[in-house]
């Protein structure tokens, strides 16, 4: 029982972190996309730029540093955007697969818990005979807690796992989403600049 215990303090630690700190991640960026896309409008490259800067977030994050890119190529932006993307990602799903391994392993203790009891019940009779019923049924009722309790730190676990994992899901598609619209927002503002050459363009 002390493994499930400690199972089960970790599983509600690590997932009470994770949803603050996905919380904090997950906010509405479409009127930040909306600033940044009137600013650059009228030109305004640097004072769109702090804007995404001072926002937080991993999409404000991502928006950022395209915009610091923003004298590059389309492609040099997209590759930097990207290199970004795949460091947030790994920050998102910190900790989640702790919670996968206690949803495997919280119902194997309890199994074992269970059995290891069986076996201490059936040493009874094999000790006392029939004259122990009590002790034996006893001690089968109480192994039987072991699994119950696994089950039910599984059970938790998995709803507060899969939970956060379509949170974190729900994150990297807004990541590429926004992502998608700042490069059609410079896109266009280049193409209304008509300057011949794209890496000259939109110079902070």
């Amino acid at each position: 029982m002390w493994p499930l215990f400690l199972c089960a303090i970790i599983s509600v630690a690590v997932m009470i972190e994770r949803f603050i700190s996905i919380a904090r991640a997950a906010k509405d960026n479409e009127g930040l996309l909306d600033t940044i896309r009137e600013h650059l409008q009228q030109g305004r490259v640097q004072e769109a730029q702090a804007l995404a800067d001072e926002a937080q977030g991993p999409v404000a994050g991502l928006v950022a540093s395209g915009l610091r890119a923003i004298h590059l190529d389309s492609d040099a932006i997209e590759r930097q955007m990207e290199e970004l993307a795949l460091r947030e990602t790994p920050v998102l799903t910190k900790r989640l697969g702790v919670l996968d391994t206690i949803i495997t392993l919280s119902p194997l203790l309890g199994l074992l818990g269970t059995v290891t009891g069986m076996i201490k019940a059936f040493h009874v009779v094999g000790t006392q005979g029939l004259n122990g019923a009590t002790a034996i049924t006893g001690g089968v009722a109480e192994a039987l807690i072991a699994t119950a309790t696994g089950l039910a730190i599984a059970i938790v676990t998995l709803v507060g796992y899969n939970y956060l994992t379509e949170k974190v899901k729900e994150i990297i598609a807004d990541m590429e989403i926004r992502a998608t619209q700042l490069m059609n927002i410079l896109i266009s503002v280049r193409g209304r600049e008509g300057r011949p050459s794209e890496a000259a363009t939109l110079r902070a």
